[in-house]
């Protein structure tokens, strides 16, 4: 699921994305004036709509038929028969003035147009390249998607997310980095080509994410305001498990049934900090029952604001949902929660990330409503904080 592609096909001229009444409004000017001229011969007004149409006109079409049409102002005044009393000579070489200029200006603006055609459409074949449509299905998940860019016309921001299958099972990303708008494509191109890669290479999500750090680090160089929250998940083959690692991202739910769950680890710093004593992030992991959805997010849905000022409230309206209707798929869930979150927040200002996974593979027997925490990793140290809502 991605945001439809915006504004005018490549190489669309600038009528053809018009209304089909505002391309037709010139002609039905031209013809609705001259008949009224020709019904009250003796009235001044309809000699000064003519004169406004090739004005009109050169907004609308191209300098050749603002050029027609121009002409044809011309003749109707200088036509006897449409002529109005008062229009002397010096009448009609304002109205040439008029169209000559009009002509002009549509060419600029032609011109122009065509090249704002191109640069949009290289734009977005750029964008799509760095965050490409997602599948509805890598290996055993499913998956569903939604991006919203903060900076209006833009396809991609500072958020990213991606869902790759490889040697270690299907891993997949959900990150924002610092900034947003087009300014933060240039880093989410460096973190997700990363990921892509080390996603194949790496056998541990520590490692993944310690590659992830590395890129942003070299990425940043002197400054030290580059850097990217992000949280890493691994569905291992042949298991109904899912595997996760936070640094410092919001964190995963778990829905399950009518509950809604955080599903937490003990999380790291940022990518590309660097923080003294920050330490590694630790992985957690939890059994996965059947039916259960996974969904990761950007702070973009969190932080945003209602008409009273509050934020935006994700896991009780989440909850209120399930506990309306059951169990959604994961294009439902992202569905609900975009459509709910315009509707609750009066003007979202920064990227929204959403990013729902299911897995299809046979859940584990024993992964009832109160298994989430994988006794192993419990052992070691690697929690796995899970808080239930419920209505």
């Amino acid at each position: 699921m991605t945001p439809p592609l915006p504004g005018p096909l490549p190489g669309a001229e600038p009528a053809q994305v018009l209304p089909r009444w505002l391309r037709l409004l010139p002609a039905a000017l031209l013809i609705g004036t001259a008949v009224a001229q020709l019904a009250e011969p003796r009235s001044p007004q309809f000699g000064y709509l003519l004169s406004a149409l090739p004005p009109l006109t050169g907004l609308i079409y191209g300098p050749g038929l603002t050029a027609v049409l121009g002409a044809a102002v011309l003749v109707l005044l200088a036509l006897p028969v449409t002529r109005p009393g008062h229009v002397s000579g010096g009448d009609l070489a304002a109205v040439a003035a008029i169209g000559a200029s009009s002509v002009l200006v549509a060419w600029f603006r032609a011109r122009y147009t065509r090249d704002l055609v191109v640069f949009r459409s290289v734009a977005e074949a750029a964008q799509r390249a760095v965050l490409p449509p997602l599948p509805e299905r890598v290996g055993p998940v499913r998956c569903a998607a939604l991006y919203r860019a903060a900076q209006r016309g833009a396809l991609v921001g500072g958020d990213l997310y991606d869902v790759r299958a490889g040697p270690f099972g299907v891993r997949a990303l959900v990150g924002d980095v610092q900034g947003h708008g087009v300014a933060a494509v240039g880093t989410v191109a460096s973190v997700l080509g990363t990921f892509r890669e080390a996603a194949l290479d790496e056998a541990g999500l520590e490692g993944l994410a310690a590659r992830l750090d590395r890129r942003l680090r070299l990425d940043a160089g002197d400054r030290t305001e580059l850097f990217a929250t992000a949280l890493l998940l691994e569905f291992p083959p042949g298991g109904a498990m899912v595997r996760l690692v936070s640094c410092g991202h919001p964190p995963l739910l778990l829905l399950r049934g009518w509950r809604v769950r955080e599903l937490g680890s003990q999380p790291g710093p940022p990518l590309g900090l660097g923080l003294p004593g920050g330490g590694a992030p630790r992985p957690a992991a939890t059994d996965l029952a059947r039916g259960d959805v996974l969904l990761g997010y950007t702070d973009g849905v969190t932080e945003a604001r209602g008409a009273d000022g509050a934020f935006y409230p994700l896991v009780d309206r989440l909850a209120a949902r399930l506990g309306a209707d059951g169990a959604l798929a994961p294009g439902d869930v992202v569905d609900f929660v975009w459509r709910d979150l315009t509707a609750f927040a009066r003007e979202i200002r920064d990227d929204v990330a959403l990013l729902s996974l299911s897995l299809n593979a046979e859940p584990h027997a024993d992964a009832g409503l109160d298994a989430d925490v994988d006794a192993d990793l419990a052992t070691e140290g690697g929690l796995n904080n899970v808080h239930s809502h419920a209505e």
